[in-house]
């Protein structure tokens, strides 16, 4: 009886070790995951603005360049919690939340100078930002499933 459960043991770790791997993604699938992991993010986003937006103070929004910011930090604590969800390392998720903030920040400048008025920087801060956090999954896209 002995031998016979160790003959089955053995036949059972040959045929373990020698299955095949199995194999890996196509190319398609690992883009549609990439792709799909970005729409996750947008909405992410879209939904924190929409349920934080109620929280900050009219007076605090009254200012255009104040509610670009408010706006921006609605966009990224939503994110930020969505990519925590999906178990994303802490530093990648400080980096996505840097390179969504980024734009709106930099774009203070010339909003503060007269040369943005606040519709243009509210659309000038999505418009980068968007394609900031696309550079920042390609950069890091074995973390972002391609």
């Amino acid at each position: 009886m002995i031998v016979e459960e160790s003959t089955q043991d053995a036949a059972l770790a040959a045929e373990i070790t020698t299955a095949p791997a199995p194999a890996s993604p196509s190319r398609g699938r690992r883009l549609a995951r990439f792709a799909g992991h970005y729409l996750e993010m947008v909405v992410a986003m879209v939904v924190g603005m929409v349920a934080l937006a109620p929280l900050w103070p009219a007076a605090w929004v009254a200012s255009e360049g104040v509610h670009a910011l408010v706006m921006a930090t609605d966009m990224t604590v939503a994110m930020v919690l969505w990519m925590a969800v999906r178990r994303h390392a802490w530093p990648r998720i400080a980096e996505m939340a840097a390179v969504m903030s980024l734009p709106f920040v930099a774009l203070l400048v010339p909003y503060g100078l007269g040369v943005l008025s606040g519709s243009a920087l509210m659309l000038a801060g999505h418009v980068v930002m968007l394609p900031l956090m696309l550079a920042a999954m390609l950069w890091r896209r074995h973390e972002y499933g391609l």
